[in-house]
């Protein structure tokens, strides 16, 4: 199988004044192509600074990381923002959409960033927006559309750029429920499609939909399974 991420030994050390945090204490993991991983532990436990360390949003204090056989610890901050851009599709629990800006404009902005010409920027997004189900939406601002609605735009700004991983933060954590059993279902169709998704929460029924389930506690691994579906 291909090795998207590999982590050896990664540590991460926060100094708050005189003391020393061990937010993550050598964690080892590998995910492969087309993996569904789910990253849970209760608060403190090291996922939401595992996930940054993933998303290259933060850097580890030791440790190697590997992405697409590519040592991220010597990238600079050029090529570290490129990876996030091209490579990384984020989906965040509140969403992080512009509220001036349509739907359509939204998920435009990553292959703003990456030089996109405008047709082909307009082109690609609105293939996004229909892959999720929003083609009638397209001229929709994010207060015109209901929480369900404004994370799947979120989704399709993740794939608009076909990263190598999309990266989702408590996804469902503002929805009710069963509007987080419909952006779950949608997760698992991109799966099925080909996609690499890793997924932190803390929620045991969204880890559900994964296949695969790493729980974290006080910094390190406590389980790494399988789960069959």
């Amino acid at each position: 199988m291909d090795t998207l991420i590999h982590i050896e030994n990664i540590t991460k050390v926060y100094e708050m004044g005189m003391e020393k945090v061990h937010a993550l204490r050598g964690i080892s993991i590998d995910i492969h192509k087309n993996e569904y991983v789910a990253i849970m532990g209760p608060s403190g436990s090291g996922k939401s600074t595992l996930m940054n360390i993933l998303g290259c949003l933060d850097t580890p204090t030791s440790g190697l990381y590997l992405f697409n056989g590519t040592n991220v610890g010597e990238m600079d901050d050029n090529e570290l923002a490129e990876i996030r851009n091209k490579e990384i599709g984020f989906v965040f629990q509140t969403f992080n959409l512009l509220p001036r800006s349509t739907s359509l404009h939204n998920v435009e902005l990553p292959l703003i960033y990456a030089g996109v010409s405008a047709a082909e920027r307009r082109r690609k997004a609105q293939k996004a927006m229909e892959s999720v189900g929003l083609g009638d939406r397209m001229t929709h601002k994010p207060n015109q559309l209901s929480g369900g609605q404004r994370q799947r735009v979120a989704i399709a700004r993740a794939l608009v750029n076909h990263p190598s991983i999309i990266l989702a933060d408590e996804p469902t954590g503002n929805l009710d429920s069963k509007t987080g059993e419909e952006i779950m279902q949608l997760f698992s169709e991109l799966h099925d499609e080909g996609h690499t998704i890793i997924l932190v929460t803390h929620e045991e029924y969204i880890a559900e939909h994964a296949h695969r389930i790493i729980r974290l506690f006080d910094g390190g691994i406590a389980s790494d399974e399988n789960v069959r579906r």
